[in-house]
């Protein structure tokens, strides 16, 4: 009797414990699920609790106002930046990045310099040129390079989707939403970007703002003509009347038929493209590469006065070349 008992006892221990088990499973995958359905940044802080203004306030960090308290000439560079880190989709402030795009190259340089001095090595005027030269590559052009190539991923990635945006929109409208209702839509059906892109609108257009002035501000942003066209449909129609759904479906078609066209020329020009980016890679990888493997024999040949002129002039004619190239190659449809 005892035996039985114990045996049934064990049975309903294993049914609790699988149970539990499985219960553990069900509940993990309805809560990735749950996380799956929200498909874009906006939508998953709102889900982890935060409001639409405190979403708004964090997405909308990027303001492109840090040009304006700048210099003239460097206005032009700095709002270049802060496009291109709007366009990574990285929460960092741009006076941030700035900062530490200046203080990276002398973080390079000092540790540079310390080293030569630590091996007994000699510093003139030419191997000081050469080690800036060598700090500003390695601490701010390196770094501004991989942010563009990370922002130009993100801007193909939202000409892509926007086609897809206007479809969604126009079934929304054919559907009987009206426009604001067919904005807010994307909001939930798209992913990252443009997603994000418009319920940052949707959220502006919430607390007062214009429609058409906030897509006109995310066209700014992204410098996108394909959106511009599409404020401009909104705007005309807006005043004018018309059949939106037909527009914007025209549009869209518009959109697609010059994407593959854009297509066909990137085929066709890739050989081009694929020699201008291994000339303009090989003098920089092959220096760098000589550099680490014999740095002594380019800290010796730059005590020669000649090296100062000569080192000026060759990076001087290496972003002539660089520029040059990247123009014939840099192809518009």
């Amino acid at each position: 009797m005892a035996d039985n008992l114990l045996r049934v006892l064990i049975l309903v221990l294993v049914f609790a414990a699988v149970l539990m088990v499985v219960e553990t499973l069900i509940r993990g995958i309805a809560q990735s699920r749950g996380a799956t359905r929200a498909i874009n940044t906006r939508l998953k802080m709102i889900g982890r609790g935060s409001t639409r203004a405190e979403t708004l306030g964090v997405l909308r960090r990027h303001n492109l106002d840090t040009a304006g308290k700048m210099p003239g000439l460097l206005r032009p560079a700095v709002r270049s930046i802060e496009r291109t880190l709007m366009a990574t989709g990285l929460r960092l402030p741009t006076s941030q990045l700035l900062a530490i795009l200046v203080a990276a190259p002398l973080v390079v340089m000092a540790v540079i310099v310390v080293l030569l001095l630590a091996a007994g090595i000699p510093l003139g005027f030419g191997p000081a040129l050469l080690i800036a030269t060598v700090s500003l590559a390695l601490g701010f052009f390196i770094p501004l390079l991989i942010l563009r190539a990370k922002a130009q991923k993100r801007i193909r990635k939202m000409q892509e989707q926007f086609p897809v945006a206007l479809d969604v929109f126009v079934r929304g409208l054919r559907a009987g939403h009206p426009v604001a209702a067919a904005l807010d839509l994307l909001t939930v059906e798209m992913p990252d970007p443009i997603g994000t892109q418009f319920g940052i609108v949707v959220d502006e257009v919430t607390y007062g703002a214009e429609m058409r002035d906030s897509l006109f501000d995310l066209a700014e942003r992204w410098d996108l003509d394909d959106m511009r066209m599409f404020v401009v449909c909104l705007s005309v129609q807006n005043e004018s009347g018309g059949n939106l759904a037909e527009i914007l479906e025209n549009l869209s078609k518009v959109i697609r038929d010059r994407a593959a066209m854009l297509m066909k020329v990137r085929a066709l020009s890739s050989e081009g493209r694929m020699t201008a980016v291994i000339l303009s890679l090989l003098p920089v990888l092959t220096f760098g590469g000589l550099f680490l493997l014999n740095a002594r024999f380019y800290l010796e040949v730059a005590q020669d006065p000649v090296f100062v002129p000569g080192f000026m002039a060759l990076i001087v004619l290496y972003f002539i070349g660089f520029f040059t190239i990247r123009r014939m190659v840099d192809l518009k449809v």
